[in-house]
């Protein structure tokens, strides 16, 4: 190998894992005002792979929602989506980011207008955006980040029957959501036709449901319909943070853990309210399976 070829590989190489890498772009995380008007943008991180965010305008002290984003990273890309309001039938429109630093490119040469969205960190509290054709033709400007009292955040809501003590209870963020683990049982690799086992093991299995219900670990069971998968069923599993403690979890179940169910994990992202089914569904069965 010579040493021109050795140093071009080499630097492919550190391009490749430094871009790999690159973490999003968490200096967005607040709530940012743009200067001389009263439009906002709010960011959260969901997780390591997602922020998500929304701009609003305040009338009267009431927020406006005016548009959602989503800035979400997936193997070497980051997405930015922007979701206006009343326009493109609802769709969001896709940015690829093409640059990474205090200096954040986002691209879609594709799009009628605009092709590039540019935010750019001056400071921990300053940011610049640009909106442009990625030539001439847009708008630029400066915003400032808020720094908001607990107080002022919650008055900031969009909905009037907001109840500030049931949200904290279901531990949810702004939107109202939070994250759960989706499992997706499988058929597993025990082909074993020993009736007895096969009927103890799927016994437990649902003694098992009730029981991790009963601990508040699980808010959603059922069957699936006959699929070219082989998926069998679905859980999702409320409060458990990681893939691991899922796994752990699983154990627990003699069907998994004899190997004639199989389990795939996923993050969920849905609504905090979701476990509140579970008292009314206790009151509409009339016979146990």
């Amino acid at each position: 190998m010579t040493m021109k070829y050795f140093l071009t590989l080499l630097i492919l190489l550190i391009t490749n894992f430094t871009f790999s890498q690159a973490m999003l772009p968490n200096f967005l995380k607040g709530t940012w005002k743009m200067e001389n008007k009263e439009n906002f943008e709010h960011w959260d991180a969901l997780n390591d792979n997602t922020l998500k965010g929304f701009s609003y305008k305040v009338n009267d002290g009431q927020m406006v929602i005016t548009e959602y984003l989503d800035i979400i990273q997936k193997n070497n890309e980051v997405i930015y989506t922007a979701t206006v309001l009343n326009q493109n039938q609802g769709k969001g429109v896709d940015f690829k980011m093409t640059k990474s630093d205090s200096t954040l490119t986002f691209e879609n040469k594709n799009h009628d207008f605009p092709k590039q969205i540019v935010y750019k960190q001056l400071s921990n509290t300053e940011i610049f955006v640009q909106v442009t054709d990625g030539k001439q033709k847009g708008f630029a400007y400066k915003m400032t980040k808020q720094n908001l009292s607990k107080t002022q955040n919650d008055s900031l809501t969009l909905n009037p029957n907001y109840d500030k003590a049931l949200a904290e209870k279901l531990g949810g963020d702004d939107y109202g959501m939070k994250r759960y683990i989706l499992v997706m049982l499988k058929t597993g690799t025990n082909k074993t036709s020993d009736t007895a086992l096969i009927n103890e093991s799927f016994r437990g299995h649902l003694d098992n449901i009730n029981k991790l219900v009963d601990q508040g670990k699980l808010i959603v069971a059922g069957p699936l319909g006959k699929n070219e998968n082989n998926y069998r069923g679905i859980f999702i599993l409320n409060n458990v943070k990681t893939f691991e403690e899922a796994k752990e979890l699983m154990q627990t179940d003699p069907a998994i853990k004899s190997g004639l169910l199989d389990i795939e994990l996923f993050y969920w992202y849905g609504s905090s309210a979701l476990p509140e089914y579970l008292p009314i569904s206790d009151k509409i069965w009339k016979l146990k399976p």
